[in-house]
C-alpha cells in the first residue's frame, strides 16, 4: 500500500471539508475555499476530524492515483488553513520593483517597464532594499508557484554577475569572466 497514501490528513479548527457527489471535494475556511474532483475509483472520506483516501486495487494506476491525490488534499487544506509563500529577490544595479494596485512593475534593465498582472487568486507585495524581496501568496500551492515561475521568467539570472531574478535561497553558480580564463 501506498506509504503517502494511506496517511490520513488531519482537519485544523475552523477548517470545514465535504465531499460531494461526484468525488467533488471541497475545502473552505474563512472566505478561501478551494474545490478537487478526485478520479471516480478513488475514495474519499471524511470521519473523526480526519480525510481518508483509499484505493480499490493495487494495480499501478490505482497506487498513483492513490499517492497523488492524497498529496493535492493535504496541500489545500494547508493553503485554506496557513496558506502558501515564495519569495523572489532582485538582484542587480538600477533593478526595481514596486506595486501599482494589484499589478507588479518593475524595472528590470530594459528599454521600458515591465508590468505583472496575476490572473489567479494570489497576492504579491515588495519589500526590502538590497535585494528586493517579491513574496508571493496564496492558498493554492500550484498557482503560488506559477505566478512565482512566471515573474522569475521575466529577468532569469545572469550568469556572469549574478543579476536579475532568483527564488530566495537559491545558489547561483556564477562563471568566470574573460579575465579569469586568461589567467591560467
Amino acid at each position: 500500500m501506498s506509504r503517502v497514501g494511506r496517511r490520513p490528513i488531519p482537519i485544523p479548527p475552523g477548517v470545514k471539508v465535504t465531499v460531494e457527489a461526484g468525488n467533488v471535494v471541497r475545502v473552505a475556511s474563512g472566505k478561501k475555499e478551494l474545490v478537487f474532483t478526485a478520479h471516480p475509483d478513488i475514495t474519499v472520506r471524511v470521519e473523526d476530524g480526519q480525510v481518508m483516501v483509499e484505493r480499490p486495487s493495487d494495480r499501478k494506476f490505482h497506487r498513483q492515483l492513490h499517492g497523488t491525490t492524497r498529496a493535492l488534499l493535504a496541500n489545500m487544506i494547508q493553503g485554506v488553513a496557513q496558506g502558501f509563500e515564495k519569495v523572489l529577490e532582485l538582484h542587480g544595479l538600477g533593478y526595481r520593483a514596486d506595486m501599482r494596485g494589484k499589478s507588479l512593475v518593475m524595472q528590470l534593465g530594459f528599454a521600458h517597464e515591465v508590468v505583472y498582472t496575476p490572473t489567479h487568486d494570489v497576492e504579491i507585495s515588495v519589500e526590502g532594499q538590497r535585494p528586493i524581496l517579491i513574496r508571493v501568496r496564496g492558498s493554492d500551492k500550484q498557482q503560488v508557484g506559477q505566478v512565482a515561475a512566471e515573474i522569475r521568467r521575466l529577468r532569469p539570472v545572469e550568469p556572469y554577475k549574478g543579476k536579475g531574478l532568483r527564488y530566495q535561497g537559491e545558489k547561483v553558480r556564477l562563471k568566470p569572466g574573460k579575465a579569469g580564463r586568461a589567467a591560467k
